[in-house]
């Protein structure tokens, strides 16, 4: 797995790729392509930072592992590309838009368009075996995402993170909370989604008006 990411992301974590961890991920990585059906394609793995520069980044959503059907993921959490049926979690975040925003269920759930707009899409996870959920997880990946939202809670001001569901709760525990707004609530999952956990939360409105309130120009859901 050669490293090519977005430069300015490479410039900031460059310090990630010496470490053993990272080295030891590689080696892993490569193998399980190797041997078995791995997802995203290996030139999508790093989507989220190639769609987002560090410096345009506006709001950092934390996902924890790629979606392990054929033809889903694409290295952005909770998205898929065009034409591949919508799962059920992001069914739940375009019905909270539209509970929130009045915003009409999109058809496709291709989620470049916020990406492309300031939204880091980062799973915690970034590579994942075939129908084999979690396979690649502590593995180093998260030690590599952790670097990444650490060095955005340090080195930028006025983010937005939006922190969905225990695992991301826990991810974000060292965000800095004085610098940056944290949304937190259930998982848009159908288990956490039905107890009332996650409709209801409005982050994108409120995420809406904090940029606003910054100055800073609106998401286009």
């Amino acid at each position: 797995m050669t490293v090519t990411m977005e430069p300015s992301w490479h410039e900031q974590l460059q310090e990630e790729f010496s470490k053993p961890y990272f080295q030891n991920l590689v080696d892993f990585v490569k193998s399980e392509y190797q041997k078995h059906s791995c997802y995203p394609p290996g030139k999508k793995i790093f989507s989220a930072f190639d769609h987002t520069p560090f410096n345009e980044v506006k709001v950092v959503i934390i996902g924890q592992d790629p979606y392990h059907g054929p033809g889903q993921a694409h290295g952005l959490c909770f998205s898929v590309p065009e034409g591949v049926p919508q799962p059920p979690s992001l069914l739940n975040i375009f019905q909270e838009l539209c509970n929130d925003l009045g915003i009409p269920i999109p058809k496709s759930g291709n989620l470049e368009r916020w990406a492309d707009q300031g939204i880091l899409l980062l799973n915690a996870t970034l590579t994942v075996r075939a129908h084999q959920a979690g396979s690649h997880q502590n593995k180093g990946w998260e030690l590599f995402t952790d670097a990444a939202i650490a060095k955005l809670s340090s080195e930028r001001e006025g983010l937005i993170f939006l922190l969905w569901g225990g695992y991301a709760k826990r991810k974000g525990d060292k965000i800095d909370r004085s610098k940056h707004l944290v949304l937190s609530s259930g998982h848009p999952s159908p288990l956490s989604a039905n107890r009332g956990l996650w409709f209801g939360n409005k982050h994108f409105s409120k995420i809406n008006a904090y940029l606003h309130e910054q100055g800073a120009k609106e998401i286009v859901w």
